[in-house]
């Protein structure tokens, strides 16, 4: 591994930056608290921070703001991480996501459980209950079913009741 100043001519100019770099080092630390708040998170952004500032000193324009040209690559460099992470979600995040999927044979006991309820439902009913929960208002409802409003909740209501004692809590989960 090749040492900076190996890698480009070293002059005055270049090692009073260098100075000037390691002495805002405790301004960039303030300034990344503002995005993150682990001490471990700030010191590896600062860090890198300054390694990338190092790398391309060459492109600092002596006579402009150097804290400045430091907290820009320490706020692109938090920026980039972030889109980063965003993007690529690792360890735990994956892990949950694999986690959280519900095992579909209890889903299919359970849609099995309802059905063999449903048919002991009375025709009406079923009609009923089956017609809201498709999403159909009450009043269209009660028109297919060619009775009164207050009579079609009366049969969801019920059919309700009855799919609940048929069933328990196994629904409610």
């Amino acid at each position: 591994m090749t040492a900076l100043s190996s890698q480009r001519p070293v002059s005055q100019e270049t090692s009073s930056v260098e100075l000037e770099i390691v002495e805002l080092t405790p301004a960039l630390h303030a300034f990344a608290r503002r995005f993150l708040r682990s001490e471990d998170d700030i010191d590896d952004l600062v860090q890198e921070t300054l390694l990338k500032a190092l790398n391309s000193i060459q492109l600092y324009h002596p006579g402009t703001s150097l804290k400045s040209w430091l907290f820009t690559i320490l706020r692109n460099t938090f920026c980039s991480n972030y889109r980063r992470r965003k993007r690529e979600p690792v360890g735990m995040d994956v892990t949950m996501e694999q986690v959280s999927v519900a095992p579909s044979q209890e889903w299919a006991l359970r849609e099995r459980e309802l059905r063999q309820a449903m048919t002991r439902l009375s025709d009406d009913r079923r009609r009923a209950l089956t017609l809201v929960a498709a999403g159909t208002s009450y009043e269209d409802a009660a028109r297919i079913c060619g009775c009164r409003i207050g009579t079609l909740k009366s049969r969801v209501s019920r059919a309700r009741e009855t799919l609940h004692s048929l069933l328990g809590n196994q629904l409610i989960d």
